[in-house]
């Protein structure tokens, strides 16, 4: 009995002490798993600080509003805590019922314009809780876009802006890179009447967008067509969209 009285005497010790076990640091939680409808949607997501991210439809798709998903795609809609599409998605309703109503699902701009990414960025941290991670990204997102401009108007000829006819969807670049845009069009078939509107402006420049080509703008005339990109490739990198269009336009310019 009496060595009973002691063990027990110096486990209470131990115990008062903090001496005893300690119950185990609870677990980092673990980060939002995050569906997106395209590698688009996808590289938003990692710019807010997301670090698990599937996308449904493949990065090599050139028009991948129109995807067809396959049951594959749509069933791992239902692991997901956060569900990522664009409105003007052909298969966006699809994807939306799969996700059914237990899951997150939000609708985001696709829209390359800089103060639309920083908004878009910032308001899916909120959603992720990673708000920290968001703004590290868009420091250098500001970064890229000084760079960018700088490499650009270091191709300008004399120094002076060049003129662009830009498909809608990529005046954005023009705007980024300090072009003068001098008319737009699409996205609806570019008619007669505007091609000669257009020509007429004495474009140096046209910029196409690559997911919505048709072919050469403005045939016969001496501007140089460049393609644009919108999507990201599979490295789901947003800043690689603007440094690889940045040097699109630089080559068009020294050519």
């Amino acid at each position: 009995m009496k060595t009973k009285l002691v063990v027990l005497g110096a486990v209470l010790a131990l115990t008062a002490c903090g001496g005893g076990a300690q119950p185990a640091s609870p677990a980092a939680p673990a980060g939002k798993k995050v569906v997106a409808a395209t590698a688009w949607e996808a590289a938003l997501a990692k710019a807010a600080g997301a670090t698990d991210v599937r996308v449904v439809v493949p990065a090599t798709v050139a028009h991948a509003a129109d995807y067809d998903p396959k049951p594959s795609d749509l069933a791992a809609v239902a692991g997901a805590d956060l569900v990522l599409y664009a409105e003007f998605e052909g298969f966006a309703p699809r994807l939306k019922e799969a996700a059914g109503g237990s899951e997150q699902v939000e609708a985001v701009k696709l829209e390359n314009a800089p103060e639309v990414v920083r908004a878009e960025v910032t308001r899916l941290a909120g959603l992720l809780g990673t708000t920290a991670a968001a703004e590290k990204w868009l420091a250098e997102f500001d970064t890229t876009l000084k760079s960018v401009e700088q490499q650009v108007r270091g191709s300008f000829p004399g120094g002076k802006a060049p003129k662009v006819v830009s498909q809608a969807f990529v005046a954005y670049m023009a705007a980024v890179t300090g072009a003068e845009v001098v008319g737009t069009f699409g996205p609806q078939p570019v008619t007669p009447a505007q091609l000669a509107e257009l020509a007429g402006k004495q474009p140096d420049l046209v910029f196409d967008n690559a997911h919505m080509s048709t072919g050469t703008v403005l045939p016969g005339s001496a501007a140089r067509q460049v393609r644009i990109v919108n999507y990201p490739g599979e490295d789901l990198d947003l800043l690689g969209v603007f440094t690889a269009n940045a040097a699109e336009i630089s080559k068009a310019l020294k050519a």
